[in-house]
């Protein structure tokens, strides 16, 4: 007797998408029987022509709590993590406050998550000057990994480091096989705005300064050995030297997210589309998309960084830079992806196993027995406009503002519980 059964005729498995019932014992995927199977179960759910994802996972999220609340916080997020078929989110280091630098620091994030979340949530540590021998005790305490900046992170409390000083770093995580995960831009080739247009705020974050970064990156990963990521990859310029260091057998991998897949330059008419690096001109996107058949990209994750509404006040020299997606990256990347010939199969492998399989979670992203049974039920063909007031987000606003979408989440699980505005039933996850 399984606690539950889904059914689909469209569930989205690891050796491809076809007919199948899953069946559910606490809260882990336990077999995947034929669609006209009748497994005994306590509760069935039969969704026909819905398709059966598995929860996504987002490793890339920047939930600013404690200290920051008011920017986000883990109940909103958790809540439009849910609605967008998000089951697992990994919260990045920097804009809480005290950043996750230090074991303290990780302890205070867990006190201030306790009771909030509706799904569930793993956090990274920070790489940042001075904090060299904090980095293998958050490893132990938990943290997936370790974030670090080559240029301003945006808040001083989270400054960046050196060449030398990343040097450094990777050859402590080598001693554990820590991930470094790395925000590339060269400080040398960014710039002040000449004025608060997007133009201008595009042309002070050039590729290039992406480009100088992931080299460098590459040559500090190669000599030292270290398991390194790049984040939010904007720049096609970027893709060939990753290319070529995977070939050489650099431990590197790269990230992009929703923002460049979806929206051009031309489009960035509000602050909303603000982030870094920015969202570049529509060849470039194209060549993401190719970076992403290639395998050169392995994640698409939303690197979700709201703010208050006062902070995207005003021109684009001034704003706060980054974009809120995590309710609805996956409508978004599937109205993109379907329109180039990517089926659901890569988007799963895009928003949910890659990312899992980056931050060591083998029980997460896919639907296979032994998995938690993290589901969703997507409907690929529902029509929708984006609504600022209907996302769960702390702070409504959203570069996607009335764009029209495909793609609605008509119902998440998570280990198998159906998730409603009232659960809170995710757990804290940490790198086994």
């Amino acid at each position: 007797m399984y606690d539950l059964v889904i059914r689909s005729r469209r569930a989205v498995l690891p050796e491809g998408t076809r007919p199948a019932a899953i069946a559910v014992r606490d809260g882990r995927i336990a077999e995947i029987a034929d669609y006209a199977a009748e497994p005994a179960a306590t509760a069935t759910v039969d969704l026909v022509d819905l398709v059966l994802l598995p929860g996504l996972v987002d490793s890339h999220v920047h939930v600013n709590e404690p200290g920051r609340t008011d920017w986000e916080g883990f109940a909103s997020a958790t809540a439009a993590a849910a609605a967008g078929g998000v089951t697992t989110i990994v919260d990045m280091p920097l804009n809480s406050l005290p950043p996750t630098v230090d074991v303290a620091a990780l302890a205070a994030k867990r006190t201030a998550a306790t009771g909030q979340c509706r799904v569930d949530v793993g956090f990274w540590g920070g790489a940042i000057p001075g904090n060299l021998k904090s980095l293998r005790p958050l490893h132990e305490s938990g943290v997936f990994g370790f974030k670090c900046f080559l240029s301003p992170s945006g808040v001083d409390e989270f400054p960046p480091l050196s060449p030398a000083e990343i040097e450094e770093v990777m050859t402590e995580l080598v001693a554990f096989d820590g991930l470094l995960i790395v925000h590339a831009e060269d400080p040398g080739r960014l710039a002040e705005p000449v004025d608060g247009s997007y133009d201008a705020f595009l042309a002070s974050r050039p590729g290039a300064a992406e480009s100088a970064a992931v080299r460098a990156i590459i040559e500090l990963a190669e000599r030292t050995g270290a398991r390194t990521h790049i984040l939010h990859v904007s720049a096609a310029d970027c893709l060939a030297p990753l290319a070529a260091a995977r070939a050489r057998g650099v431990r590197i991998t790269a990230e992009t997210c929703p923002h460049y897949l979806t929206l051009a330059a031309a489009e960035a008419h509000t602050t909303a589309f603000k982030c870094c690096p920015p969202i570049r001109d529509s060849a470039n996107q194209d060549a993401l998309w190719q970076g992403l058949a290639e395998g050169v990209l392995t994640c698409v994750v939303s690197d979700h960084s709201p703010c208050p509404p006062a902070m995207k006040d005003g021109d684009f020299a001034g704003a706060w830079g980054g974009v809120s997606s995590l309710q609805i990256g996956l409508p978004a990347v599937w109205t993109a992806a379907r329109t180039r010939g990517f089926g659901l199969d890569e988007v799963v492998r895009w928003m949910a196993t890659a990312p899992a399989d980056l931050v060591g979670l083998p029980g997460k992203g896919r639907i296979a027995v032994g998995c938690d049974a993290d589901l969703v039920a997507f409907d690929p063909d529902a029509p929708f406009t984006v609504d600022p007031a209907a996302l769960r987000h702390k702070n409504k606003i959203t570069a996607y503002a009335g764009r029209e979408l495909s793609g609605v989440v008509r119902s998440t699980w998570l280990r198998g519980r159906v998730l409603g505005d009232q659960s809170a039933t995710g757990r804290f996850i940490e790198k086994s």
